[in-house]
């Protein structure tokens, strides 16, 4: 009896302790409601702000990178990369003909569903910052409305392998529409 009792509390001291590592795990990594929501306060900041925002955008230290994800801006009608936290090497650079290893042209698909009304998400494959592998990465994307200037978006992304776009749309239907959705 005293063995199962020893088992029964070792065995939960396990989990718990499998439980924190699974929390801290998912506590680094950014969530698509998270992605979202950036995108969307980036958007609101450029559309205050206008072309001296973009500056805010260029600094891995600023509120803009958060977990293991970022937010970046890129001009759509210029072709070309405007602010970029992690890879400043792409900062007015041409985006059009970039591509994942499989040859997918990633801002094309992002500049079409960026249009959208409430924005779109795209999957490609792309490294994860601190990871030096590929990871399947979903980025969320929408148009700024900037002063003077068409074709500017704003996106962020998740590393998520198992996150589908239908499930992921219906994010973005949620908080596009908080009174149809209301919290629980």
């Amino acid at each position: 009896m005293k063995y199962g009792k020893t088992a029964g509390l070792v065995g939960l001291l396990i989990v718990c302790g499998m439980g924190r590592v699974a929390m801290a795990a998912e506590a680094d990594t950014a969530t698509a409601e998270e992605a979202v929501n950036k995108v969307r306060e980036a958007a609101r900041l450029l559309h205050n702000k206008g072309a001296s925002g973009y500056a805010e955008f260029n600094h891995k230290d600023s509120k803009w990178v958060w977990k293991d994800s970022y937010v970046f801006v890129y001009d759509c009608r210029k072709d070309k990369m405007i602010a970029h936290p992690i890879r400043p090497d792409l900062v007015g650079r041409p985006i059009m003909q970039i591509t994942d290893n499989s040859g997918k042209f990633i801002f094309k698909d992002l500049c079409k569903v960026g249009s959208e009304s409430h924005g779109g998400w795209v999957e490609y494959m792309w490294q994860k910052p601190g990871a030096g592998r590929l990871s399947r990465k979903l980025s969320y994307a929408m148009t700024a409305d900037v002063s003077f200037a068409t074709g500017i978006q704003v996106s962020a992304g998740i590393y998520d392998e198992t996150a589908s776009l239908p499930e992921l749309n219906k994010i973005i239907e949620k908080l596009s529409d908080p009174a149809k959705y209301p919290a629980l």
